[in-house]
Parts: C-alpha cells; sequence; structure tokens
C-alpha cells in the first residue's frame, strides 16, 4: 500500500482530501449528494472520494443514504446542533448582563 504524501510542513494530503470532502457535504443532508458530483466538485478522482468517505463513514461522520448518495450522519449534525446550542447559551448570557448594566446606569 502506496505512503500518503506529506508536505513539508507535514500536512497530509490524504487528511486534506478527508476534510475537503467532509465540507462538501455541507447542504446534502437530507438528500446526499453522488460521489461523482463530489469528485467532480472538487476535482478529486472517484477513487480518492471514495476513499476519503470511506474514512468519514468508518469515523460516524457521514453516511451512505438508501438512494445511493452520501450526507453527513446523525453524529455530525448533533455537533452542529451542541456549538449552536452553545453559542445561545452564550449569546443569552450576554444579553442578561447587558440588561443587568443598563438597569444598574438607570439607578
Amino acid at each position: 500500500m502506496a505512503k500518503d504524501k506529506t508536505s513539508t510542513s507535514g500536512i497530509s494530503s490524504a487528511g486534506q482530501r478527508v476534510l475537503r470532502v467532509f465540507k462538501a457535504l455541507k447542504g446534502y443532508s437530507i438528500e446526499g449528494i453522488s460521489n461523482g458530483d463530489l469528485a467532480r466538485g472538487l476535482n478529486e478522482s472517484p477513487a480518492n472520494v471514495s476513499r476519503a468517505l470511506a474514512t468519514l463513514i468508518e469515523e460516524g461522520l457521514a453516511i451512505k443514504l438508501d438512494n445511493g448518495r452520501f450526507a453527513h450522519s446523525v453524529q455530525t449534525l448533533q455537533i452542529a446542533f451542541a456549538h449552536a446550542s452553545a453559542v445561545e447559551r452564550i449569546q443569552s448570557r450576554i444579553s442578561e448582563f447587558q440588561q443587568r448594566l443598563a438597569a444598574g446606569l438607570n439607578r
């Protein structure tokens, strides 16, 4: 098996490909996107995209839908939801702080 090429900065080209495929799945959570469409959009070979998708699926970050297309997994969507919830909590705390600050200035 051929070793992955690594740049002088220590970045794995296969790792970068996996991440590009992961990002390219954005917006296709319901209907998915085909391997061929991913390959064309990323200017990659279908074989390279298949390997990247296999990695994402193995790690629980992507799934193959019943229609044969690929999408982010529930685990990925849960990560996104957890992030959105954390941002919402922080925004709520900031808003509460601003209200207390404004109330203190009006005294």
